[in-house]
């Protein structure tokens, strides 16, 4: 049993050697990055995007440059520092819904694979949602900071004690359980009161 046992910044055993690392680091920012924009209400989970924001921020990349659709996903992977890409399967259909809603125009490249520009409707939308895109846009450049924020000798040991505590607590919680959900809420409020720090 391993209740009750504290770990320093090196883990279990003390040190550098076997603790925080690179890897781990981005793999706890990403996770991390997820939770801070997630909002849970009742037991219901978010994600990073609310309703329509992933639609938003899509419509914004291919106003700038006719893309496809793995280059949407790599785009916004880089607005948030390589801590957050939408999946496939949320990104493609919502393509898809934009095209049929007549935002976007689909076409095919040299290789047969679609390429979205566009519409003179999603033009019209870009505008009148200008207040709303820039704020989805700073939100997930908060995300891309959110790495660099946490590279400080007292953040790695408090990042490393939660991962810590979230391990020991879950590790036997099925997916999707209610302490699984509380844990994420008290994420979910630590990450509020973060942002709103003068």
């Amino acid at each position: 049993m391993m209740h009750g046992r504290k770990f320093g910044p090196g883990g279990p055993r003390g040190g550098r050697g076997r603790g925080w690392n690179a890897e781990i680091g981005q793999k706890f920012a990403r996770a991390f990055a997820e939770a801070a924009f997630e909002g849970v209400q009742g037991k219901r989970r978010g994600r990073m995007f609310r309703r329509g924001e992933l639609r938003l921020v899509l419509l914004h990349l291919i106003a700038e440059e006719p893309r496809h659709g793995y280059d949407l996903i790599r785009q916004i992977e880089e607005m948030t520092g390589g801590h957050y890409a939408p999946s496939p399967g949320i990104v493609y259909p919502t393509l898809t819904l934009m095209a049929e809603m007549g935002l976007i125009d689909e076409a095919a490249d040299d290789d047969g694979k679609k390429v979205y520009s566009i519409a003179t409707a999603g033009t019209t939308r870009l505008e009148e949602e200008q207040a709303q895109i820039a704020e989805i846009l700073e939100r997930l450049d908060g995300v891309s900071k959110m790495g660099e924020a946490s590279d400080g000798a007292s953040i790695r040991r408090a990042v490393h004690n939660l991962k810590s505590a979230i391990r020991i607590r879950l590790a036997d919680e099925d997916k999707g359980s209610d302490k699984i959900l509380d844990v994420a809420a008290i994420i979910d409020d630590a990450a509020s009161k973060i942002e709103r720090l003068k």
